[in-house]
């Protein structure tokens, strides 16, 4: 055999840069997300009069649009393309990000202002107003932040399930799914520091360019998508062996290219997608278990700093946040590789092994219920952290899980649907 022959029999890995990208996109979605919740108690609360009411209020009302925006966030991608789409998306999301650094500018432009020590000395009615006046301007660039990062999910299960058979797509889902974890680990050793160093240059109250320099890293991302994706058959980075690899299930993929031969590309209608049990396994799902996952990533901050005292720019406060999403990083990767051990080493189809590790891993948020009073009862905080670790791993493996069985259950022209 010569050198060529063997050499054009190796299969390229070119799927797994493409889980790269998605786990850095996927990184800095949460990172923008993270920039508020690190920064308010410590520096826009005090500029803005805000309440924990307040704060609750914005993440409430951006967690409500930002599922309404998921409804027809994946009609959007399928709509324009994989590639325009997730450009789309993430270049509106970056915008939103960035403009939360105005909101202060705005509230001291609105109201009368001069300067931001002129607003916190404000009592009574005039501190309300400001605290007013502010969350409204901060709900529309959380609101702009929010339209883009729904189409990110949508986006990248549908690049999984483009360049994935379906016995891996779990676990470059958890991969990439991974990147919600590895974003709110690097958030409270980055964006506190950020904030805290250019408030003492002098910069604005420093929180602004947080949301600058962290919004902007989105504008970046997009440069390396661009020409380092495309479909896995045009892909001149995908060779023949790698593209038998992807298409190894080949029942679903002869359906969808005899389709494409015929010209008749498979799609379903968006209201059609709700008269499926597929579509409403999926709904209840997410609706009943995304709520764990979003009120430790609002709230874990706050509670460290209100409970014990450990503000989100000190050393132990750090420290706190990174060792529990340290515990959610690494055993939300062990999750999503789970199912592939199963079809593997037990001769499980890929939806038994989803579903046993699902159930699995659907018992670790139990683990939380013990956080409040060990925490307390101790006086140490290491214990939240560890058990809301625990709870966060749980809900980050399971929801990995839970996104690849829509590759299982959909035809890929209708996936980010």
């Amino acid at each position: 055999m010569t050198k060529n022959s063997t050499s054009a029999k190796l299969m390229t890995n070119w799927r797994w840069w493409m889980v790269v990208l998605l786990f850095v996109a996927t990184t800095v979605n949460y990172m923008d997300r993270q920039v508020l919740s690190l920064t308010w108690k410590d520096f826009i609360a005090p500029e803005f009069h805000w309440t924990d009411n307040d704060y609750g209020t914005i993440t409430s009302i951006f967690s409500i649009f930002y599922a309404i925006c998921m409804l027809f966030a994946g009609k959007f991608i399928d709509w324009m393309g994989t590639k325009k789409g997730y450009l789309w998306a993430i270049g509106v999301w970056s915008a939103g990000a960035c403009l939360h650094a105005i909101c202060g500018v705005l509230t001291e432009k609105m109201l009368g202002y001069e300067s931001v020590a002129a607003m916190m000395e404000a009592t009574g009615d005039a501190a309300v107003a400001i605290a007013s006046t502010s969350v409204w301007l901060f709900l529309i660039a959380r609101g702009i932040l929010a339209l883009g990062e729904a189409g990110n999910f949508p986006a990248a299960i549908k690049i999984t399930a483009e360049y994935f058979p379906k016995k891996d797509r779990a676990f470059a889902t958890s991969i990439f799914n991974a990147g919600a974890s590895v974003g709110a680990l690097v958030a409270p050793i980055t964006i506190p520091v950020l904030a805290q160093y250019f408030k003492n240059i002098g910069v604005g109250g420093g929180w602004e360019m947080a949301f600058i320099i962290i919004g902007a890293l989105g504008f970046i991302w997009m440069g390396f998508f661009v020409f380092m994706y495309d479909k896995p058959e045009k892909s001149k980075h995908v060779n023949e062996a790698e593209l038998a690899y992807i298409h190894q299930d080949d029942e679903e993929e002869a359906k969808e290219v005899a389709a494409k031969a015929a010209n008749e590309e498979k799609t379903i209608p968006f209201w059609k997608c709700f008269t499926y049990r597929q579509t409403w396994s999926f709904i209840v799902g997410k609706f009943f278990t995304d709520g764990v996952w979003w009120f430790y990533l609002f709230w874990a901050p706050a509670y460290f700093s209100d409970q014990f005292g450990y503000k989100s720019s000190s050393g132990t406060g750090m420290l706190l946040i990174l060792t529990l999403y340290a515990i959610v990083t690494l055993l939300s990767l062990v999750g999503g590789k789970l199912p592939t051990i199963f079809v593997d080493k037990k001769g499980m189809n890929p939806y038994q092994g989803r579903m046993l590790a699902m159930l699995i891993f659907a018992f670790f948020p139990l683990a939380a219920l013990f956080a409040q009073p060990l925490g307390l009862g101790l006086n140490n905080a290491w214990w939240p952290a560890i058990l809301i670790g625990l709870a966060g791993a749980g809900h980050q493996a399971w929801s990995a899980n839970l996104f690849s069985t829509i590759g299982d259950m959909f035809p890929k022209s209708t996936i980010a649907t």
